[in-house]
């Protein structure tokens, strides 16, 4: 039952996040503070995570691929299909969910716990509205954070591939061309766009709502991550099989 009460009141703070709207003079500011806190600030760590781990999936495939009828092409084709479909929009997101959502939840159960969201509605504020709806806002941008973490995983799979004596720039090439589906691109985003809701929706749930302490303010954390993450895993099995089956 619990958990039931939880999807209920997540719901409502979804439908309440929408009511009566902070002024756009303020909302303004809260919106570009935040895409600089949560997309701007996530560049280093996506860049570095994604350039790494396309090198690691170029050289895996180069080593599983032992017989040579098989053609050399097929690093590239692999490396490609693997970034863009699952790696970049998926996880991602839940590295993200690490590193934004454990942000949001420690910053709104912050202010939940010094009684700051308190003031707020004492001054006849929508206190969601003011909180989470420029989360919600700032990641809209989310799909530009993926499509620099597809590029480099590309970009870092030819650098293994062809630096590492892997295979030849030639043939990697033609591996990232051979059978490219462009609704993939659009697979991709739309995945990404459900992801950035529930980037920005879950661990503010979870900050809101939060009672106790600053030890309590952790925890909080602690769970907005892992279901955040389930939340993901879950939607991307339902998205991959509404949009690719």
């Amino acid at each position: 039952m619990k958990y039931l009460h939880n999807i209920g009141v997540y719901f409502l703070m979804i439908k309440d996040m929408f009511r009566k709207p902070t002024k756009w003079s303020v909302m303004r500011t809260l919106i570009f503070k935040d895409i600089d806190d949560l997309i701007i600030n996530s560049l280093g760590i996506v860049a570095f995570i994604s350039f790494f781990v396309g090198g690691v999936v170029a050289i895996q495939t180069s080593l599983n691929i032992s017989n040579p009828l098989i053609p050399k092409y097929l690093v590239g084709f692999a490396t490609r299909q693997s970034i863009i479909l699952e790696f970049a929009p998926t996880f991602i997101s839940i590295i993200m969910a690490g590193k934004v959502g454990s942000f949001i939840t420690s910053s709104i159960g912050t202010m939940r716990v010094t009684e700051q969201i308190d003031a707020l509605e004492v001054m006849g504020i929508n206190a969601l509205n003011y909180l989470v709806f420029p989360k919600f806002v700032a990641l809209t941008l989310y799909p530009f954070i993926i499509s620099i973490a597809m590029f480099l995983g590309v970009l870092g799979g030819l650098a293994a591939c062809v630096y590492g004596g892997y295979g030849t720039l030639e043939d990697y090439i033609e591996g990232i061309q051979t059978d490219f589906i462009p609704f993939h691109i659009i697979y991709a985003f739309a995945k990404t766009l459900v992801f950035a809701f529930l980037l920005a929706t879950i661990p503010s749930f979870y900050g809101y709502y939060m009672k106790g302490g600053a030890l309590e303010v952790g925890k909080a954390s602690t769970t907005s991550f892992v279901w955040t993450s389930v939340v993901i895993i879950l939607a991307n099995y339902f998205l991959t099989s509404l949009l690719l089956g």
